[in-house]
């Protein structure tokens, strides 16, 4: 079994080395192994499978409390497919609507680049269907401010 350092792990993982510290301390994973005469952490494989998913529900916005939840799910193992299966749901529906959200802003970005594409072009045509565009998107925005 080959042990790894922290830096070792940081980089594999994407987390940063206080990142790495700060899920020990608070119980997410370990207690982490240390070198007798050193003292430093030494990390296992299996440490570094379970960071990097930890790692992947951090990017996607999950909390420290849903991450333990996820944590304790997986030690507990198929009594808890359940209840895995209804948090990592809630958080995909999280990321459907922020997806929505961000297709409302791509288009209403490109809208108001075609307007001034129009502008640069000096057509007025072209302009005015562009403005016709952004003017239609105003109730798409209203509604994601809304949400």
């Amino acid at each position: 079994m080959t042990a790894l350092t922290i830096q070792d792990v940081s980089r594999r993982s994407g987390l940063s080395e206080p990142t790495l510290r700060y899920y020990e301390q608070v119980g997410l994973i370990g207690p982490i192994e240390r070198d007798e005469s050193s003292g430093h952490r030494r990390y296992r494989e299996d440490d570094v499978d379970t960071l990097q998913a930890l790692a992947c529900l951090r990017a996607m916005g999950v909390g420290i409390e849903d991450m333990r939840t996820y944590q304790a799910n997986r030690t507990r193992g198929h009594e808890a497919a359940g209840e895995q299966r209804e948090l990592l749901l809630r958080h995909a529906e999280r990321i459907e609507a922020q997806i929505a959200t961000l297709h409302i802003h791509l288009d209403y970005l490109r809208a108001k680049a075609a307007l001034w594409d129009a502008r640069d072009h000096g057509d007025p045509d072209a302009e005015a269907e562009a403005n016709l565009r952004v003017q239609d998107m105003y109730p798409r925005l209203e509604e994601v401010v809304l949400r």
